[in-house]
């Protein structure tokens, strides 16, 4: 069921008014409803994932406990490592066999043998990288004693479960809604104004940035061969923004949608094309799975506290699982490492934690020299898009070099009908999130009213909406 959907349009309205309505005066009902209404939810896709996501929850339910009563170390890490390793296992039989029996096949052909390996046909599960991350934060923190197993099945499945973050994030932590999902909900008016909010603008990042963004990025990478550098260079910011407003409107989505219900979800993305450098773009993109590695690999691994040769190899070994986590393929692995090298100088030169703030904060305009490092670092975050849009490796160096090689060329086909419309939003959103910089959304002050209805009417006009307008982050 996609949020953009007329399905979605009839199931959130129905769910929020059995929410408050019928079950206002009962936690477990609630949550009752909240699984039932998650099951549906992730049933719409395909319901005989229904029984993956199900053995997945209950197996990590039932492995905290172990945990939790044994007293002998081997014996808490062999618990912890039955959980862990079946839940890689799917993860890893889903979304990377193919991966690795083409990479093998292909690895033989080379040096000579041809074994006539086929690839199988598997179906990835929607949101099964997001369900597992959850799963194995939970396992992880029973076993080094940050939370207590929950003992309620329900509680726990709906922490797994949560329809609004199911499919595409924010990846949460047990220690920030597990103790939501136990305490009394009481409805707020004001709460579900700002959630209401915050869905219309993840709406319009959606249907309308993105959406758009994405009629032109599309014609630049699937025809490359036949547009200038011009058009080219606009493809590739394109689908910057086509992936931020995606990615985050769906976030955004999420977020405002769990404060119906008197929950709050983790922030997820903080304008992170204002970033100043590297490290302040992984401080503002994708929050949830950056915080994930950092604590459960980075920090254990040593983090930065010894020395910068550690450092450097936590480094790499993070930002190549990040890439390896969004697919199998060797475009998103590249796209990490690309990540890893840019972050590289800031540690050599002690600057990763230099921009903490909001930048050209309390001021309308910024520096010079803060739009100039904004400016590189869009140019830099840009240049490794390329590699996470193509297809192939061979792919992206292609497009790449025609965006330095065509700057005479003739455009062979013409730009997209949709260009100038879509450059005049891009401008304006820009506008908009960098007035907002630092909030949620921008719908806050003085005439919140009034904004809503603009944007509203903003999404009816100019947004897209087809069957084939899916989130980007679905696949993943």
């Amino acid at each position: 069921m996609l949020f953009n959907s007329f399905d979605y349009a009839l199931f959130l309205p129905i769910v929020f008014g059995l929410y408050w309505i019928r079950f206002q005066n009962s936690i477990k009902w609630q949550n009752s409803l909240l699984l039932g209404a998650s099951f549906l939810f992730y049933g719409f896709w395909d319901y005989r994932f229904l029984a993956l996501l199900g053995f997945s929850t209950l197996l990590d339910y039932y492995c905290a406990f172990k945990i939790d009563r044994e007293k002998v170390l081997k014996k808490r890490k062999l618990w912890l490592w039955v959980s862990v390793g079946m839940n890689l296992a799917f993860l890893g039989y889903f979304k990377y066999v193919n991966f690795f029996i083409d990479s093998f096949s292909q690895l033989l052909e080379n040096i000579g043998f041809n074994i006539g390996m086929h690839s199988l046909e598997i179906i990835l599960p929607v949101g099964i990288s997001f369900y597992t991350f959850h799963g194995l934060s939970y396992i992880i923190d029973v076993y080094k004693e940050r939370i207590k197993p929950e003992r309620d099945i329900i509680t726990y499945a709906l922490f797994v479960s949560y329809f609004p973050l199911l499919v595409a994030g924010p990846i949460e932590r047990a220690t920030h809604l597990l103790p939501q999902l136990k305490k009394s909900r009481k409805f707020s008016y004001d709460a579900a104004i700002q959630g209401f909010y915050q869905i219309a603008w993840g709406f319009f990042k959606k249907v309308v940035v993105a959406d758009q963004c994405a009629v032109i990025a599309n014609a630049a990478f699937d025809n490359s061969e036949n547009h200038d550098s011009t058009f080219l260079a606009l493809g590739a910011i394109c689908f910057a923004f086509q992936i931020y407003g995606d990615f985050s409107g769906y976030s955004d989505i999420a977020l405002g949608t769990s404060k119906l219900f008197g929950i709050e979800l983790i922030q997820n993305f903080k304008q992170p094309y204002f970033s100043r450098d590297i490290a302040e773009f992984w401080r503002r993109w994708h929050l949830s799975l950056s915080n994930w590695f950092r604590d459960y690999v980075y920090i254990p691994l040593g983090g930065n506290r010894q020395g910068k040769a550690i450092t450097i190899r936590n480094t790499l070994i993070v930002f190549l699982l990040s890439g390896f986590w969004h697919g199998a393929n060797l475009t998103f692995v590249f796209w990490g490492l690309l990540h890893a090298v840019f972050y590289l100088p800031l540690i050599f030169l002690n600057q990763t934690k230099k921009h903490l703030g909001v930048v050209a904060e309390n001021r309308i305009i910024p520096q010079v020299k803060e739009l100039f490092r904004m400016s590189v670092t869009f140019a830099l975050v840009c240049f490794a898009w390329i590699f996470f849009r193509s297809s192939t490796i061979r792919g992206a160096l292609f497009y790449l070099e025609r965006l330095v090689t065509s700057f005479e060329s003739k455009d062979n086909i013409g730009w997209p009908g949709n260009t100038k419309l879509a450059m005049i939003l891009l401008v304006v959103f820009v506008f908009i999130e960098w007035l907002s910089r630092g909030r949620e959304h921008p719908i806050f002050g003085k005439y919140q009213y009034q904004k809503c209805v603009l944007l509203l009417i903003a999404i009816l006009v100019f947004g897209v909406f087809t069957t084939q307008t899916t989130f980007i982050y679905f696949q993943f």
